[in-house]
């Protein structure tokens, strides 16, 4: 910890218990991740787990290569966005990589969210493509932007990937395009940050180099060429492109790429793979302890020795089950944001020399990162073991919101510190603990659900008067979203009505899964929903919990674990 003193005032600054380690300075994000891949040339750097689809390292840079030299040629400048809607597939992470090689911009979207959607980014983003597949092509036809399409299919108005890296091999070599620099923006995901609606966040090349070198502090020489990753998570969240797929690529190591969740083609991937690190979320773990699906495993055949936990909260009870059914493999919990370019804390691995952090915390500072606590009244800095806001300063932090100068400055101060709206603290040890949100968000199966996007969906309805949406405690999903609504007079509808109003408008991890009618919405004197009161009242017997319905059809094999999880 470093104290210092401003304006007479105490500073209380904690940074990490491992030395800091270098970050290069003239190198972009493709080049970090790629670099030395020809001493890995023939090894598989990525495979498809249920088609056997797979790049070697050799085939990852010549088809990046490709990529990047074809978007050049098509008029791709420096700076432009390339939206990418497109499952978790062998090909994933050529196209993010290419596109970023060009200098062009990556911002992944949900291929499974609604036309509405994924049209809103592409507009946001002012995206000069789209990179596409058949699924998807039909939600971004109309957008007035080039497609360009995947998996050997052929659509009137689309570019077909194979024409266009075949035509891009008969023009030359002479097109090189402009000079892509480390402090250049390469990523532009979509987050809601602490409040609101989706916001694109501005990431540099350095930002996500600076993550990956924090973050990969503890993987020795020996640990290089070693590690076959899950690929789970979707590669368009920031978790599964830098976290997951970036990290094991600059490991030389190889990613797994599942597109969906099932919890025996799951598994099967786990032991026909020999996966030994699987980033998962809670509910994951949950449907591996508790679905007799997994006694038809031989689970002496897993190589897995660990699993890591983000973007949900992970309870107590279900990371002790998991250990119990699942002796010898590690349970690494991280906490990480989109805006702080992903993984932020980390438990770390006693087996490569670094000790793992308390249980129940959400891990130790990583190197590089400096962390301190305020009083979000106040904003005055809070020292150790006192909850206070969350607030971290890196080399990591985003550049800034996308056109939203606002938001931007509510979420970064001058001084460099992203206020991430969690409320935690540090213990004497250096192991950090989430106590409460200041944010709004829900947490859904780690997905971001903003209140106030399911708000204006919800007041839009002509028998709708007023709406306040909120999150709820749940073992499968951490959290699901519940609101509370006031209807007309004259209305007629039932809460099951509301509810499917609202899931035909937006992506399925975003519909309200529980609804009551109520007289009225509880406000302060400022006219904010006051949603802890709604959480604290809302009652459970008015209506059977969905979610227990569905984990009783799963112990009597009625339901499939692919609906549960699939989002």
């Amino acid at each position: 910890m470093g104290d210092t003193c401003i304006d007479g005032e105490e500073q209380f600054i904690f940074r990490s218990k491992y030395s800091s380690v270098s970050i290069p300075e003239h190198v972009t994000l493709p080049e970090f991740v790629l670099g030395d891949a020809e001493a890995y040339a023939d090894k598989v750097a990525v495979v498809e787990a249920s088609t056997g689809k797979s790049y070697t390292y050799r085939e990852v840079v010549r088809e990046t290569s490709r990529f990047a030299k074809a978007l050049r040629l098509l008029g791709l400048r420096k700076g432009n966005v390339v939206v990418v809607a497109l499952p978790n597939i062998a090909l994933y992470p050529v196209v993010a990589l290419g596109v970023m090689a060009a200098g062009g911009v990556f911002s992944g979207v949900n291929p499974l969210a609604m036309p509405a959607e994924i049209a809103k980014q592409v507009e946001n983003s002012e995206a000069k493509f789209i990179v596409a597949d058949k699924l998807a092509h039909d939600k971004v036809k109309d957008l007035g932007v080039p497609v360009i399409l995947t998996g050997g299919d052929q659509v009137v108005g689309a570019v077909a990937w194979d024409d266009l890296l075949q035509a891009t091999d008969r023009a030359g070599t002479s097109h090189h395009g402009e000079k892509v620099s480390p402090g250049d923006l390469c990523a532009l995901p979509y987050s809601s940050g602490t409040t609101g609606c989706s916001k694109g966040v501005m990431l540099t090349h350095r930002n996500l180099v600076a993550n990956l070198c924090s973050t990969l502090f503890c993987c020795g020489e020996e640990m290089v060429g070693q590690v076959t990753t899950l690929g789970l998570v979707p590669l368009f969240h920031i978790y599964g492109i830098t976290g997951i797929c970036c990290a094991t690529l600059r490991s030389k190591g190889k990613v797994v790429a599942m597109d969906r969740f099932e919890l025996r083609a799951f598994l099967h991937a786990l032991i026909a793979h020999e996966v030994d690190f699987a980033p998962i979320v809670p509910a994951i773990m949950l449907a591996m302890v508790k679905s007799p699906i997994t006694n038809e495993f031989n689970l002496d055949k897993l190589k897995l020795k660990s699993v890591m936990t983000a973007a949900a909260p992970l309870a107590p009870e279900l990371r002790a089950a998991f250990e119990a059914k699942f002796p010898g493999v590690q349970v690494q919990e991280a906490y990480g944001l989109t805006e702080h370019s992903c993984i932020t804390l980390t438990h770390g691995d006693p087996r490569k020399g670094h000790g793992i952090a308390k249980k129940n915390s959400v891990g130790f500072i990583l190197p590089n990162i400096e962390v301190k606590f305020v009083d979000p009244n106040t904003g005055r800095s809070l020292p150790k073991n006192t909850p206070g806001e969350v607030c971290v300063r890196s080399q990591c932090v985003m550049k800034g919101y996308y056109k939203n100068k606002e938001e931007t400055e509510r979420t970064l101060d001058q001084e460099g510190w992203l206020h991430t709206g969690d409320i935690g603290y540090i213990d004497d040890d250096g192991d950090l603990f989430i106590v409460d949100r200041m944010k709004e968000l829900i947490k859904y199966k780690g997905f971001q659900v903003a209140p106030a996007e399911l708000e204006a969906i919800l007041v839009c309805h002509p028998s709708v008067e007023d709406a306040a949406v909120f999150s709820l405690p749940d073992e499968e999903a951490g959290e699901i979203p519940a609101a509370c609504v006031v209807m007309g007079r004259d209305a007629k509808e039932s809460e099951d009505d509301i509810m499917g109003y609202v899931a035909s408008s937006v992506s399925t991890y975003k519909r309200v899964r529980m609804l009551n009618f109520v007289d009225s919405i509880p406000k302060s004197a400022s006219g904010k929903i006051m949603r802890r009161v709604l959480r604290d009242n809302m009652g459970t017997g008015t209506k059977p919990n969905l979610c227990d319905m569905i984990r009783a059809q799963v112990h009597r094999g009625e339901a499939s674990l692919q609906t549960i999880f699939r989002v």
